[in-house]
């Protein structure tokens, strides 16, 4: 299926994408909700001219979002995809929380697409020009932090003891935030736009290996007392998948 090139054609395809998970009551509906809701709002204060330069900002966001469509598109046809997305994808025989399955998805798609969107689009020129809009994105993600935070409470109704746990188990699980993460790929991002074409390849290689690793390990937390918070809190909040689409939609 040919990838999106605007920013509307990536929302279709997301929505897409969340209708298809649901129709299959997969787990990955999840990512692509929160994923459908940020380009959402990326492409409102694009169209609101908030960035140094709107139409590279459109550019970037739809090379982007493209990894993830592609790598989507490519594990359902059962396609070889980064060790990062089948971390992601895969979680046969995990029994997860709605929100690993977010972290996981999030995990694949910042720290490793986001390097390589970021290198790609300052492709011949200089990376430095694109920090001052890549750290514009970081203000809108925060932005919907709150947000995001409440809809999640509506479906896991006891998701406040993962952050009691993890204030007891320094758990990567819930120390993972959206601006280390991404404070992380920017430093990855001048790493792959320094390389020379010849090593590039290998520079991405060892960045979806080390991403692979750390969303491997969002599965099975090291501390005992984590993993049985977090069994708790898949007692207790919302199975269905196309329900919690539903409530997360309505807001």
């Amino acid at each position: 299926m040919e990838l999106p090139s605007t920013i509307n054609g990536v929302l279709e395809r997301l929505d897409a994408i969340i209708d298809e998970s649901v129709e299959r009551k997969s787990p990955n509906a999840f990512f692509a909700y929160l994923y459908r809701r940020t380009t959402a709002e990326i492409k409102h204060n694009i169209d609101k001219g908030v960035f140094e330069d709107n139409p590279r900002m459109e550019a970037f966001d739809v090379y982007f979002a493209n990894l993830y469509i592609r790598a989507y598109q490519d594990y359902c046809q059962k396609q070889p995809v980064s060790a990062a997305w089948k971390a992601a994808f895969d979680t046969t025989g995990h029994t997860l929380c709605i929100s690993q399955h977010i972290v996981l998805g999030m995990n694949a798609h910042i720290n490793l697409d986001l390097a390589i969107a970021a290198a790609h689009v300052s492709e011949g020129k200089q990376i430095a020009v694109l920090q001052t809009d890549f750290n514009r994105v970081n203000a809108i993600l925060f932005s919907l932090t709150q947000e995001m935070q409440r809809k999640l409470g509506k479906v896991s109704r006891m998701l406040y003891l993962a952050d009691w746990a993890g204030k007891n188990t320094d758990e990567r699980l819930i120390d993972f935030s959206i601006g280390k993460a991404r404070s992380a790929s920017w430093i990855s991002a001048n790493a792959i736009w320094k390389a020379q074409t010849t090593t590039r390849s290998e520079v991405i290689r060892n960045l979806d290996t080390q991403v692979a690793v750390l969303g491997n390990s969002f599965k099975r937390p090291k501390s005992y007392v984590f993993r049985q918070m977090l069994k708790l809190i898949i007692r207790y909040e919302e199975k269905d998948v196309a329900k919690i689409i539903r409530v997360m939609q309505e807001g």
